[in-house]
């Protein structure tokens, strides 16, 4: 199991609705109690939010489902069903979320305590009290509860470390890390070591900053070689770069300003990266020739603008140099970095004159009713019941879905969908434009839905 992940999909569903209960009030004496069915209660919400304390998406990666409480089905004597409990999920600062299958960028979390609701629960169902009226005085059903939402989401930290170190596989950076942390990385003398970038905690004086111990890059990465791509990416999300150059490699082609330089190349070449400060750090300085040879390629670094750093991971010489260093640079760019504004949630109302459906044509014989409220109603129906099923019929009377199929062509005994083509609910239209006028025979009868 890593114990580091930066990037999780998490399998949401939030709480389905409490059915609503078809009751009749029973009491000695009073024969025509009327109905008393209480109403569903409502499904828990998954619910994203800040949390500063929380530094990792760990926990999702060993658990990545996650499911909100159901609401309670409501019962007689007008007693609603209890509303599910809400899951709250703790994420990092700058959490990024992503629809999982799309990729599209659902909300970029910053702010403690910011909070979007992921996944909504479905609303309870009404019970009969609550559908009573003077021309239904005692419905003889209840409404379902609907399901709650159920998706998959990306989470991906949009910060990883302040400071990254980057370089060819066993130029040390493992071995750094470790002596300016309390990090345990893999240390061992093959390439690619570390698979995983290793976060430190280092302490420069009054400035405490994280380091990752990116894994090694090699030519090609930003093409995808060796993994580069997911390397690069954590690269991508650190505030500053420290290049590790191995001054002790027999490797033949290697030298420490060719090995800059292929490192900058895939940098360059991977994009989004030429902001980033950069500080050169010539490593293996306890090996002789090392140091004569950092001593020799020093000066040419420093003609291109850059601080160099000539230190041994190994006895931790030049450490300290190298820790104020990179405490002020960090310290300059948190200084500059504008202040972050708490992620602010849109609402978007709906546009005016919205019947809130479409009818379309399939083929001469098919129609689709497509829409929120209609589809709603569709998960809504107990269709065992065929009260229920005539209160819906009346309920897509009055919104206009018969005026409107009729409007698209549809003639008696036309195949009617709503929802989806796939797993929509099919019937056979019988046009009854004039619903008032329809007699509707025994209770619980109508030919409307067939």
């Amino acid at each position: 199991m890593p114990d580091f992940v930066d990037q999780v999909v998490l399998h949401i569903k939030a709480g389905d609705g409490g059915n609503g209960c078809a009751s009749i009030h029973r009491e000695k004496f009073k024969p025509l109690g009327g109905p008393d069915g209480g109403n569903g209660g409502r499904g828990g919400d998954v619910i994203l939010e800040v949390d500063p304390n929380t530094a990792t998406l760990l926990d999702y990666h060993r658990r990545p489902h996650r499911k909100a409480d159901n609401g309670k089905q409501g019962q007689g004597s007008n007693r609603d069903g209890a509303n599910g409990e809400d899951v709250v999920l703790p994420v990092p600062n700058g959490t990024v979320v992503k629809d999982a299958a799309t990729g599209e960028v659902l909300i970029d979390l910053v702010g403690a305590g910011t909070r979007y609701v992921i996944a909504q629960g479905g609303h309870g169902g009404l019970g009969n009290a609550a559908l009573a009226s003077t021309k239904r005085k005692a419905p003889g059903f209840a409404l379902l509860g609907e399901p709650g939402d159920e998706l998959d989401v990306m989470l991906e930290m949009k910060s990883v470390a302040d400071v990254a170190l980057v370089g060819f596989p066993s130029a040390g950076k493992s071995s750094l890390i470790a002596a300016l942390s309390a990090a345990k990385p893999k240390i061992a003398d093959y390439p690619f070591t570390t698979l995983i970038p290793n976060l430190g905690v280092v302490t420069a004086g009054d400035n405490v900053f994280t380091v990752a111990d990116v894994p090694g890059l090699i030519p090609g990465a930003s093409e995808g070689k060796g993994l580069g791509h997911e390397f690069l990416r954590h690269v991508e999300r650190c505030d500053m770069l420290v290049h590790v150059i191995d001054c002790a490699t027999m490797e033949p082609g290697r030298d420490p300003i060719t090995d800059y330089e292929v490192i900058e190349a895939e940098l360059r070449a991977y994009g989004k990266l030429d902001d980033r400060p950069r500080i050169v750090v010539l490593n293996k300085a306890d090996v002789p020739d090392a140091r004569e040879l950092a001593e020799m390629v020093t000066p040419e670094f420093e003609e291109r603008g850059l601080q160099v750093f000539t230190i041994s991971a190994a006895t931790h010489d030049g450490l300290r140099e190298l820790t104020f260093a990179m405490g002020e640079w960090v310290a300059a760019a948190r200084a500059n970095k504008p202040i972050e504004e708490p992620t602010r949630l849109v609402i978007r109302p709906k546009q005016l004159g919205d019947t809130g459906f479409r009818v379309r044509r399939v083929n001469e014989n098919l129609f689709q009713v497509t829409g929120e409220k209609p589809e709603r109603w569709i998960r809504q129906t107990d269709f065992t019941n065929d009260e229920a099923v005539g209160y819906l019929a009346d309920r897509l009377e009055r919104l206009g879905v018969e005026e409107e199929l009729a409007k698209a062509g549809a003639t008696a005994g036309a195949e009617v969908v709503i929802g989806s083509m796939e797993g929509g609910y099919v019937f056979d239209w019988q046009p009854t434009l004039n619903a008032e006028s329809i007699h509707r025979g025994p209770r619980g009868s109508d030919n409307r839905l067939g």
